[in-house]
């Protein structure tokens, strides 16, 4: 795990930069900018259209509604990227190709074990997940010293990457819970007829004028 300290270390180190970059920009601006005022850039407006009429412009509706969807998908997407990195991550450990334990089969490698620091596990180790009996066979099989070693090490390999794919098994699975529960949202407000630019007033005053008239 990191340290509490040294992270907030990092962070107020990384706003201290971004402010003293943001004050030096300004200084240096103010210092080397031309200054040249008449009456037109004394005005209230220095560009844009000109100040003509009233400023309380009523907006139609719909565009709040186009706004309100764009801000809601917009914050969604962003969840996406935690996601994404535990998914990367998960895959990592479920790579044949990546070396995952040495060779005396209990201790992780240093790649390995900082992948598990990064997805939050304090102290690596090699996962107690029994492999298959085929698999046990095939490694015995296989071994080109048959040792107790080795076929450990490849039953430890085994193990960290299964549980890279138990990982992303989760993950997949999550996220198309998420993901499914956007689209219901999406589609009732759509069986609604929320997201249409003209909406059927009309249809909607007659309906009713005619489930009042039923009523009575």
């Amino acid at each position: 795990m990191f340290d509490p300290v040294l992270v907030t270390g990092f962070l107020a180190l990384f706003v201290a930069v971004g402010g003293i970059f943001l004050a030096v920009n300004l200084v240096v601006g103010w210092l080397v900018r031309p200054r040249m005022p008449n009456t037109e850039k004394l005005e209230v407006y220095e560009c844009g259209e000109p100040t003509i009429g009233s400023s309380f412009v009523q907006f139609d509706l719909r565009f709040y509604v186009v706004a309100l969807l764009f801000i809601i998908f917009d914050v969604e997407v962003a969840l996406f990227f935690p996601w994404a990195t535990v998914f990367g991550k998960a895959t990592q450990l479920a790579d044949p190709v990546v070396s995952s334990v040495e060779a005396d089969g209990v201790t992780l490698t240093p790649a390995v074990a900082g992948v598990y620091r990064e997805l939050g596990v304090a102290n690596p180790a090699v996962p107690a997940i029994a492999p298959p009996k085929q698999f046990r066979f095939a490694a015995e099989a296989t071994a080109v010293a048959e040792s107790s070693g080795e076929v450990r090490q490849l039953e430890s390999e085994w193990a960290v990457a299964e549980s890279g794919r138990m990982l992303a098994r989760t993950a997949v699975i999550d996220m198309a819970i998420f993901y499914a529960v956007l689209l219901i949202g999406f589609a009732y407000v759509w069986y609604r007829g929320d997201l249409d630019w003209v909406r059927a007033v009309a249809n909607q005053r007659a309906s009713g004028l005619t489930n009042a008239g039923r009523s009575s």
